[in-house]
């Protein structure tokens, strides 16, 4: 382990690729947590403690799309990498209106999913920063 801070939320529903994904960004030294659905993963009510997550653009009820958008309501707007097997312009085009770090086509080689990674914790540590600026900066003196 490489000692790297934050929860990467894996969801995917094709199993083998799920813990594929999830071994990789554990062996890059991300902890990793994964599920097979949208629903699964508000189930697990682990929002608070993730980083970013990486969302499979097709899912068994709620898309990756879908979930991003009911994060985004609830003022949760963590960053998210997409990926898909099903690679067209209008999912391109709504990973883009979603502000996706990245749109992984499968299938994808493990260092490009690294590599969105830690852009995506690094945009989240930088959100972190700004955040504690704020705080500090409206404390009285």
């Amino acid at each position: 382990m490489s000692g790297r801070q934050g929860v990467v939320a894996v969801v995917e529903d094709d199993s083998g690729l799920r813990e594929a994904l999830r071994r990789r960004l554990g062996a890059a030294g991300f902890e990793a947590r994964a599920y097979a659905s949208a629903e699964e993963f508000l189930r697990a009510n682990a929002i608070a403690e993730l980083s970013c997550l990486v969302l499979d653009v097709r899912l068994p009820g709620a898309s990756g799309p879908d979930l991003q958008r009911r994060l985004i309501a609830e003022g949760r707007n963590h960053p998210v990498i997409f990926i898909t097997a099903h690679d067209t312009a209008a999912a391109r085009q709504e990973a883009d209106e979603l502000e996706a770090v990245a749109f992984l086509a499968k299938p994808f080689e493990g260092h490009l999913l690294v590599s969105a990674v830690e852009e995506a914790m690094a945009m989240t540590e930088e959100g972190r920063d700004r955040n504690r600026r704020k705080d500090d900066d409206s404390k009285p003196n």
